[in-house]
């Protein structure tokens, strides 16, 4: 990658292969370092509109976005609007989950265990902090967030322990928390992630809000897409993929079915066609290339010509939740 391209985009290739021939107006709802949207460009999209809520990436597209003139638009929001902010129909749309290697890679903005930098994880950098969260959340809120965002099973243990290390004084760096979780867990094993990868996942969903985001994302999506557009959704957890799937089975059910232990769904118009219906994992080739890919998943659906209509979101296997603050 050059100076101007310094991340690789996951699962881009197969991306491009599922939703080909590309073309019309494509919203790419989590912008970042502009991978997605310079793909989809280059392959044949007359506009991209990149939204993200981080200002930070519009910065540092300064440099590049400008060559390709009118057909970029960069708007600064959450992909949860995404139909309101792309102004009108569009032919398709990209999301990429979770947090970026422009992130990661920048210990100050508090998204990583491996360099020390302030405990923050915003990704619009406003709001309730990691930091507030680790520091004013009860014990009980605090193993909630990590066993049901994180899938972390000593959710109780590490909860605690921030609690008895707070009341030495208050926690606020990256290092020192991840150090404190490392102290709950077994020593990590050669291969295994870091023992810190759930607690930090967990707290990051809590901060950014980010699965009431994804559901309403998607919900915005499908009333955003035109008959026939395309919804690519890449994932890097299990927690987001379980949301993504959900959704997308239950906007391309016809209902009906029924059995003696529920009752038989209305029929109606699927909003979706999975398209294939299956996840696309990455290849040998590109986890070589980008470890990062390994736990990611691609999920693809075309756009019916049905109504758009909002989705049970007792059947997304959502995790519940108090509110944080």
């Amino acid at each position: 990658m050059t100076a101007a391209a310094p991340h690789v985009p996951v699962l881009l290739r197969p991306l491009l292969a599922a939703v080909a021939p590309v073309s019309g107006v494509w919203v790419d709802g989590t912008f970042g370092a502009g991978g997605y949207a310079r793909g989809l460009l280059e392959a044949g999209a007359e506009v991209v509109i990149g939204i993200d809520r981080d200002p930070l990436v519009f910065e540092l597209a300064a440099g590049w976005a400008g060559a390709y003139g009118d057909r970029l638009r960069l708007v600064a929001g959450t992909f949860s609007e995404l139909d309101r902010l792309a102004g009108g129909p569009v032919d398709g749309v990209t999301l990429d989950l979770g947090v970026s290697s422009m992130q990661l890679d920048r210990p100050e903005r508090g998204f990583s265990f491996i360099k020390d930098g302030p405990l923050d994880m915003r990704m619009g950098q406003a709001g309730v902090s990691a930091e507030d969260i680790v520091n004013d959340a009860p014990e009980a809120l605090l193993a909630d967030i990590l066993f049901h965002y994180g899938e972390e099973r000593a959710a109780r243990r590490i909860a605690k322990a921030i609690i008895a290390e707070r009341a030495r004084g208050r926690i606020t760096s990256t290092l020192q928390l991840a150090g404190i979780v490392e102290g709950c867990l077994p020593r990590k094993k050669p291969g295994q992630s870091h023992p810190a990868t759930r607690s930090f996942q967990a707290i990051r969903i809590a901060v950014n809000d980010e699965l009431r985001q994804l559901v309403e994302g998607l919900e915005a999506a499908e009333r955003a897409l035109v008959p026939g557009g395309k919804l690519a959704v890449v994932t890097f957890h299990s927690l987001e993929d379980r949301v993504v799937k959900r959704f997308l089975a239950e906007r391309a059910s016809e209902g009906g079915g029924g059995s003696r232990h529920a009752p038989a769904e209305a029929l109606r118009d699927p909003g979706f066609v999975l398209t294939p219906k299956k996840a696309i994992a990455p290849d040998e080739d590109e986890i070589a290339e980008n470890p990062r890919a390994r736990s990611s998943r691609l999920r693809v659906a075309t756009r019916t010509e049905a109504p758009a209509a909002p989705v049970d979101r007792t059947k997304l296997g959502l995790p519940l939740m108090p509110e944080v603050f």
